[in-house]
């Protein structure tokens, strides 16, 4: 033999050991396939299993229905001021986003549709961000009035928020009404017409 065929020889033999440990260690892994997800079970449960009574929170008590106490704090209307402003600058940038695009000879010439989602969805990101710590972000009497059903808030809260919401509503629609006034009423506010 030449020592050409003897090197070939130790090659095969050992890509032969290593093809068989290989196999080897593949035997032992075709268990974890066909146990599957069940090998290793999650730790917190998913899906409808997640939905069960043990909780690892203690859920907060609910709200009085009138706690006197609150009209006397200042986090009680500040918080009504930060509703008032949320809710204005929301009307305020919508409408005039909205009167713009109804003005403009085309699509074109505005920021279309999307433009008015965008301004849409951007101011109530922006003012949720900017009120939720002082108020809870809720912009809107109807999130009000639904966190009070749920029990999260006072009624003299929710009836104070829905007020500054909707003064905050009218003021701001009011603003633009007063600085373009003829456009305002061309343009119909910036509505949808039936």
């Amino acid at each position: 033999q030449t020592p050409h065929s003897e090197k070939k020889k130790k090659k095969q033999t050992r890509a032969l050991q290593f093809l068989s440990t290989e196999i080897e260690a593949m035997e032992g892994k075709e268990e974890d396939v066909r146990v599957g997800a069940n090998k290793f079970p999650e730790r917190q449960p998913i899906g409808t299993s997640a939905q069960s009574t043990d909780k690892d929170y203690k859920e907060p008590p609910p709200a009085p229905l009138f706690e006197p106490g609150e009209l006397s704090s200042w986090s009680f209307y500040r918080a009504g001021i930060a509703e008032f402003i949320a809710t204005f600058l929301f009307l305020y940038i919508t409408v005039l986003t909205v009167m713009g695009v109804k003005r403009a000879p085309n699509m074109c010439a505005s920021v279309g549709i999307q433009g008015i989602a965008w301004a849409f969805g951007g101011m109530i990101f922006a003012l949720v961000y900017c009120t939720a710590g002082i108020s809870g972000g809720h912009i809107n009497p109807a999130v009000t009035f639904g966190l009070f059903l749920a029990r999260k808030l006072s009624l003299t809260r929710a009836v104070f928020y829905m007020i500054m919401q909707c003064l905050g509503a009218i003021c701001g629609a009011g603003v633009v009404k007063g600085f373009q006034p003829t456009p305002y009423q061309t343009l119909g506010g910036g509505a949808n017409t039936v």
